[in-house]
């Protein structure tokens, strides 16, 4: 039985009450959950919340919220591999089938396709030695040229080094694009490190990933998410 699993708190700090907040016509979560039923990949779609209003969003939009999260699993510090293998041990209690590959799928990733889920899946089961397979895109500017501001309000090179480097000979760097992580259920459970030789990426393209932290990245969101639509209406 394949899983989705979305982690969604109720304790959002920096956007208040982030994970249902209107983003373009429905709640944010809304994209996540339409994108898993949509990828067809999922026996079962998964609300981890904390917060009742959370879980009923969710709910009306097709997900589970089969139990409430525990406190102790919904707070500012609370890492993602514990609240996925909260979701997988409470299944595993209520014997409801064995669980196979888990995919953690974020409430704050309306970018997230259900071709890229599809992607995810098929990735990890092509590589039958890896544990888990995410979303990654590129960095915009090549991170061996980064800067740091000083203390004295100056500007200082992370790798000064490269100072003289081309870009063009500088090795490509990616980071996760913060959409999903599909794994194994066992190390889910062993709570084995995502970022591992024993992780598969799936590439994404820059366009399609924005992280959604502050009231700037949510208006810049929203910007490139309407355009992305009138793209898709045009083509």
């Amino acid at each position: 039985m394949s899983v989705a699993v979305v982690p969604a708190r109720g304790g959002s700090k920096r956007i208040p009450r982030k994970n249902i907040k209107p983003f373009c016509g429905k709640p944010m979560i809304a994209w996540s959950i339409e994108a898993a039923r949509q990828s067809r990949c999922f026996e079962r779609i998964i609300v981890s919340t904390d917060d009742d209003e959370i879980a009923s969003v969710a709910m009306q939009y097709g997900a589970e919220v089969p139990f409430m999260r525990p406190a102790h699993l919904a707070d500012d510090h609370t890492a993602t591999i514990p609240v996925i293998a909260h979701a997988i041990e409470w299944l595993q209690g209520q014997s409801q089938g064995s669980t196979g590959n888990v995919c953690c799928l974020y409430a704050t990733a309306p970018f997230v396709s259900a071709a890229d889920i599809q992607r995810g899946a098929d990735a990890l089961e092509q590589q039958p030695d890896a544990d888990y397979a995410l979303s990654v895109t590129s960095y915009a500017f090549p991170i061996q040229r980064a800067l740091r501001l000083t203390p004295q309000g100056r500007i200082d090179m992370f790798q000064p080094e490269h100072f003289k480097t081309r870009s063009q000979d500088l090795e490509e760097a990616w980071h996760d694009a913060g959409q999903f992580y599909w794994g194994r259920a066992s190390a889910w459970l062993a709570a084995l490190p995502i970022f591992s030789e024993r992780a598969v990426p799936v590439l994404l393209p820059r366009h399609r990933v924005q992280d959604i932290d502050t009231p700037e990245d949510w208006r810049r969101a929203e910007w490139l998410f309407r355009a992305l639509q009138h793209e898709d209406e045009s083509s």
